[in-house]
């Protein structure tokens, strides 16, 4: 059983599908994974310990979450930590994301596969944000993530910490002024209708990992985990070929319904990275380090 909250014509899900049919495919049909989407097993954090205790056998989860588990998983979050999108897959497909994967094994995980989520970018109900100084005061919503507070606190503005399903009313009766995400994201909910100024700073890109339930793979032969771990491999360029387009075809309806889509010049980038150095100052040794390696891959 595979455990996944988005519905079922989510790229993601559709990944996880990809999966399950290389793995039935592979073993002749002894090995057949159902894919439980629309969190029909339990909410995220929930269904990550069923995998830890082997009550569930897969899961893809945000890294967001993990990181309780695996706090190394706090280095990859950090904002503005890659260049764009091609660093973080040659980051993630390289020696250092074979070592995240590895690191799971602790606590009972064994990390399969990363699936891509685009990158967040901040929208609101008030203006265009084209510096730091912009977003001064406003409130903004954020995952229950002392990251994501962190971040939004270092900008200035006012993080407020609410569940993903109470933001749109939220941006529509002003509680919040605006709220931060991927172009999927802001289309699927239809946030745009209420916070039309959506601003591409891409302050994260936090990938999406696709992890299986140590105990459940010790039950298996070494022939039958190496054909788990392939599969999940494998089924990484059609995730990544969908969530492309999906998030094309998102841009492109959000543009048509009249959004406001600001990009930032270089040194308003600058700016915004230059607001995150406390962030990176706060981090242990350790992962100072860890992003110390990330940010020397070429």
């Amino acid at each position: 059983r595979l455990g996944e909250t988005h519905v079922a014509d989510y790229p993601t899900t559709k990944g996880n599908y990809e999966f399950a049919r290389l793995v039935e495919e592979r073993t002749g049909g002894r090995i057949k994974i159902e894919v439980y989407h629309s969190s029909q097993l339990g909410q995220e954090k929930a269904v990550i310990e069923g995998v830890q205790f082997g009550a569930i056998d897969f899961t893809r989860v945000s890294i967001s979450p993990l990181s309780a588990f695996a706090p190394a998983f706090d280095a990859l979050q950090m904002p503005y930590l890659y260049r764009g999108e091609e660093h973080m897959w040659k980051v993630l497909n390289g020696s250092i994301g074979e070592e995240f994967l590895a690191s799971l094994e602790p606590a009972n995980f064994v990390g399969l596969a990363w699936y891509d989520s685009g990158a967040r970018n901040f929208y609101n109900s008030k203006k265009e944000i084209k510096s730091v100084a912009d977003l001064k005061g406003m409130k903004i919503r954020v995952q229950e993530s002392q990251l994501m507070m962190g971040l939004v606190s270092a900008l200035g503005a006012v993080p407020t910490p609410m569940p993903f399903g109470e933001v749109y009313s939220a941006l529509q009766t002003g509680v919040i002024d605006g709220a931060e995400n991927n172009w999927p994201s802001y289309f699927s909910t239809s946030h745009y209708e209420v916070a039309k100024y959506f601003t591409l700073d891409g302050h994260t890109r936090v990938p999406e990992i696709l992890i299986a339930s140590k105990i459940s793979m010790d039950k298996l032969s070494k022939e039958d985990q190496e054909i788990i771990k392939q599969a999940a491999k494998d089924s990484m360029p059609y995730q990544i070929k969908l969530w492309k387009e999906f998030e094309k075809v998102s841009e492109e309806k959000v543009r048509a319904a009249g959004s406001i889509i600001t990009e930032l010049t270089p040194e308003a980038v600058v700016e915004f990275q230059n607001a995150m150095q406390p962030m990176y100052d706060a981090l242990s040794p350790e992962l100072q380090e860890v992003v110390k390696k990330i940010r020397d891959v070429q």
